[in-house]
């Protein structure tokens, strides 16, 4: 059955109680204390013990890669429970040995599981940054080919506005001339030359409009063209993110907490079997 965390237990201690005891509120640090474990009461170990067991379950590391962190703090792990197993007026029971051996397997295999996790995600934070600079170079090709486009477009229009505006005016002086008098210029020749005019100016605006609409259709085309491109990559790159965001807190602090206290109960149940023992030492 899975602990509630924050339940009460028999021997635990709160972290901001203060010990009478100099060497019992000392800090954790890894390093076995020998003289304290021969100078401290089983009592005294025990409390020790529950108290360092307590304060490992709830260490927080504090940024990625949390692997980096996993050996030192097995290797704290095993200093506490070696500390309180080789004291002197401690003799272990087959059932806590086996307890004890059970839960550090579990919580190494685990924190091993987790760093070969961290390790794949080191190579999707590579494939993350690949993503980005393909998503980025397919932005830099539409942005090229789109620019292309619109000065073609810009050059063409131009062109065709030029020649119109000039078909125009043209136009107009035919138009001035049917209503003047200009001797040599027959009624015929005008009206020939309008009726060129006007076609050649009909002509031209509808150049003008077809290559209006191909050129949009062009633009709709290659944007449609490069939005394909580009959705697998944003695909890839959500996912990455995803995957990467989820480092952003230490998500092995529950599997360590349940084995620290795993062995908490182990070890309250262990003192619980041999307190009615005589052979147990008390000093």
């Amino acid at each position: 059955m899975k602990l509630t965390k924050g339940a009460v237990r028999k021997y635990k201690l709160p972290l901001h109680e203060k010990s009478k005891d100099k060497k019992s509120s000392q800090k954790l640090t890894g390093k076995p204390l020998r003289e304290e474990k021969h100078n401290a009461t089983v009592k005294d170990i025990t409390e020790i013990t529950l108290k360092r067991l307590h304060t490992l379950g709830n260490q927080r590391f504090g940024s990625y890669p949390f692997s980096a962190h996993f050996s030192r703090w097995l290797n704290n792990l095993a200093v506490v429970l070696d500390e309180f197993e080789s004291h002197p007026g401690i003799s272990l029971d087959d059932q806590f040995v086996l307890e004890r051996s059970e839960t550090l397997s579990n919580i190494k295999r685990q924190l091993e599981e987790r760093s070969n996790k961290e390790a794949s995600v080191d190579q999707e934070i590579k494939q993350l940054s690949d993503a980005k600079n393909r998503l980025k170079q397919i932005n830099t090709e539409y942005s090229i080919l789109a620019k292309t486009i619109k000065d073609r477009k810009n050059r063409e229009t131009k062109r065709l506005y030029n020649i119109i505006n000039r078909l125009e005016k043209e136009q107009n002086s035919i138009i001035q001339i049917k209503t003047g008098f200009f001797r040599g210029v027959s009624n015929k020749e005008k009206e020939q030359r309008e009726t060129e005019i006007a076609e050649q100016l009909f002509s031209k605006q509808k150049e003008l409009e077809l290559i209006m609409l191909n050129f949009s259709a062009g633009q709709i085309e290659l944007r449609e063209k490069y939005e394909r491109k580009r959705e697998p990559e944003l695909e890839q790159i959500k996912l990455f993110q995803k995957k990467i965001a989820e480092l952003d807190e230490d998500s092995s602090l529950e599997e360590r907490w349940f084995a620290c206290e795993t062995l908490i109960d182990a070890l309250n149940a262990f003192l619980q079997r041999i307190a009615t023992q005589p052979s147990l030492k008390s000093d």
